[in-house]
């Protein structure tokens, strides 16, 4: 009978190792979710301002090649293309 309860106490104490564990498990993974919940709010932030710091670079670049600079004519003259080709399919879609 003694060896009953000891495997039962054994067992109990096991069970609340377990209970312990699953706790502090569950709180770790509550603060795992707000840090990723924070990190998520964080990367779309510099999502953004990677966004806003691209344009500004092509507004520059664009501005650069109005100056005079050769490096980036080319590309303006592309993008300055795209947009006429952009304005003329709206030009006809209204016409229609």
């Amino acid at each position: 009978m003694s060896k009953l309860l000891d495997r039962i106490d054994s067992l109990q104490s096991g069970l609340n190792k377990l209970v312990k564990q699953h706790q502090a498990l569950r709180r770790e993974h509550k603060v795992l979710l707000q840090e990723n919940e924070k990190l998520k709010l964080e990367r779309s932030k510099f999502l953004g301002r990677l966004e806003d710091i691209d344009s500004r670079y092509s507004a520059l670049k664009a501005a650069n090649a109005m100056l005079g600079s050769k490096t980036f004519k080319k590309e303006t003259k592309l993008k300055i293309n795209s947009l006429i080709r952009e304005i003329d399919l709206c030009i006809a879609h209204i016409a229609d």
